[in-house]
């Protein structure tokens, strides 16, 4: 299972720091992700990290602003928002697969509000 927190209602240029935690059998080639999907649009990518990597892939809309980061100890990943802008708003929805921007096991979802 996973379970994303951390949602809430913040400022434009504020910041909110996004948490998933996973149970059950964790690999450490399962990758875990961040998708978000805002009214009347698709979902979309917006981080990956592995479990037994550093490196981290972000959509072009967030780098240089958000971090995807993960504590293998707890089975925990975090997406640190940063400089958070109106078009950030969303449900943000945590996710496990095996590849990057790809998920087959999904979280159910935080709301992330940013006011201008």
């Amino acid at each position: 299972q996973l379970q994303a927190s951390g949602g809430g209602l913040v400022q434009a240029g504020g910041s909110l720091r996004l948490s998933c935690a996973a149970s059950g059998r964790i690999f450490s080639s399962h990758v875990m992700s961040w998708f978000r999907q805002a009214p009347g649009k698709e979902r979309e990518f917006v981080a990956s990290i592995r479990w037994s990597s550093t490196r981290t892939y972000y959509a072009d809309s967030v780098k240089g602003r958000f971090t995807i980061s993960r504590d293998n100890a707890k089975n925990t990943v975090y997406l640190q928002m940063n400089n958070l802008k109106a078009e950030d708003t969303a449900v943000y929805y945590c996710g496990q697969g095996t590849n990057i921007a790809e998920a087959t096991k999904w979280g159910q979802g935080t709301q992330v509000t940013v006011s201008s």
